[in-house]
C-alpha cells in the first residue's frame, strides 16, 4: 500500500523560496544542488549524470541503485511526489522544469517550506532530494524535457506517496509567475 501524506498546515498560495545558487542558506535542508559538468560542441552536448561512489550519489549502494529517465512535454506538471526512505537525485538532460520542493517532515524545523528552483539547459544542476521532502516538476518553455533520476532504492510501491498538484495545504502555485 503506498504510504499516505496529508499535509497538515496551510501555505498562503504562492511557490516559496526561489533557489538561485547551489549553497543558498534558503534551501531545505537536506535537499543538495550541484552544477554539473555540461561538454558542448558542434554536435550537442555531453553531461555526467553521476559516478557511483562519488559526488551526490557517493553512498547509494551499487544493489540497490536504480536509473531512470521520463521524458515530458511543454506544459506537463508532475507533482507531488514523496518517499519514507529513498532519496533521488535528479539531473534534467534537456529542456527546463521547474522544480517545486516542500519540507513534508513533521519534525522538521523546516516543516511546510516550499522552494522552487528552474534546472535544465539553462541551470545545469543535479538535486539531491532527501526522504520526506515532497517533489514535482512542471516543463517550461517550448521543448519537451528528460529527466534523468537516480534512486538510492529499486521502485517499491510502499515508498511512493503521491499528492495531487494542486493539494490546497501545500497550495503551490503552478501559474506563470513573471507574468
Amino acid at each position: 500500500m503506498p504510504i499516505s501524506i496529508t499535509p497538515s498546515f496551510v501555505n498562503q498560495k504562492g511557490i516559496g523560496t526561489v533557489i538561485l545558487a547551489p549553497d543558498s542558506p534558503d534551501i531545505i535542508p537536506g535537499v543538495v544542488a550541484v552544477p554539473f559538468p555540461l561538454w558542448p560542441d558542434d554536435r550537442g552536448y555531453f553531461l555526467e549524470v553521476g559516478r557511483t561512489g562519488q559526488g551526490l550519489i557517493a553512498d547509494f549502494p551499487p544493489e540497490s541503485t536504480q536509473i531512470s529517465a521520463a521524458l515530458s512535454y511543454p506544459g506537463t506538471i508532475k507533482a507531488f511526489h514523496i518517499h519514507k526512505f529513498q532519496t533521488d537525485c535528479w539531473v534534467t538532460a534537456s529542456g527546463m522544469l521547474q522544480v517545486a520542493l516542500v519540507d513534508l517532515r513533521p519534525e522538521s524545523p523546516t516543516f511546510g517550506l516550499r522552494n522552487t528552483l528552474y534546472l535544465g539547459t539553462l541551470r545545469p544542476w543535479q538535486l539531491l532530494i532527501p526522504p520526506g521532502v515532497g517533489h514535482g516538476y512542471k516543463v517550461i518553455g517550448e521543448a519537451p524535457a528528460m529527466l534523468v533520476y537516480l534512486t538510492n532504492k529499486t521502485y517499491n510501491p510502499a515508498d511512493e506517496g503521491r499528492i495531487a498538484y494542486n493539494d490546497s495545504n501545500i497550495n503551490y502555485d503552478w501559474e506563470l509567475q513573471y507574468k
